[in-house]
């Protein structure tokens, strides 16, 4: 198994705005109205949005590569953090996306370890997510990296406003 993790570059964009498009799909059409799903991604999920996000300063992109192939990437953002987290020392995982294809094949464990390596690196205390509380599989995943929930906070996916858990993992 061939599997390695690198830095994205501002060069990276449209494939991370690609990545992000199909596995945002692949993950919550099935459990969610096309009509959602469709203006989600076309007025808060756009290629425009999301390539812009390559760049900012605050964002990290990691991405992954199986058998020489992209396989995923996650995206960490030294920023805003909920009020629970005002005062910690944080560092967010904002997305964490494996391709359908690729599930299994330990892209997420890479990336997950690769997010914590990157928080220590950076001297973070903390690492922290959002994560929709029907994401079963996403949750179940978190929980055996240790995070814990703490929180709660409203998403907006097209008309419907769902609830994501806030999980947290300590990291000192």
């Amino acid at each position: 198994m061939n599997l390695f993790i690198r830095h994205a570059h501002v060069n990276d964009a449209t494939l991370i705005a690609d990545i992000s498009h199909q596995t945002f799909y692949d993950t919550f059409a099935a459990n969610n109205t096309k009509e959602n799903i469709d203006k989600f991604l076309n007025d808060q999920f756009t290629k425009g949005k999301l390539m812009l996000e390559v760049g900012a300063p605050e964002n990290i992109f990691l991405l992954a590569y199986f058998n020489n192939e992209v396989a995923g990437y996650v995206k960490l953002r030294d920023g805003k953090k909920p009020d629970e987290l005002r005062i910690e020392n944080a560092l967010e995982i904002a997305r964490i996306y494996s391709l359908a294809d690729k599930i299994g094949k330990g892209v997420g464990k890479a990336l997950m370890q690769a997010s914590i390596d990157m928080a220590k690196e950076k001297n973070k205390h903390l690492i922290w997510l959002g994560v929709w509380e029907k994401n079963r599989r996403a949750i179940d995943f978190y929980i055996k990296w240790g995070f814990e929930k703490f929180g709660e906070q409203e998403f907006l996916l097209g008309n419907d406003v769902q609830n994501d858990w806030l999980m947290k993992k300590n990291l000192v």
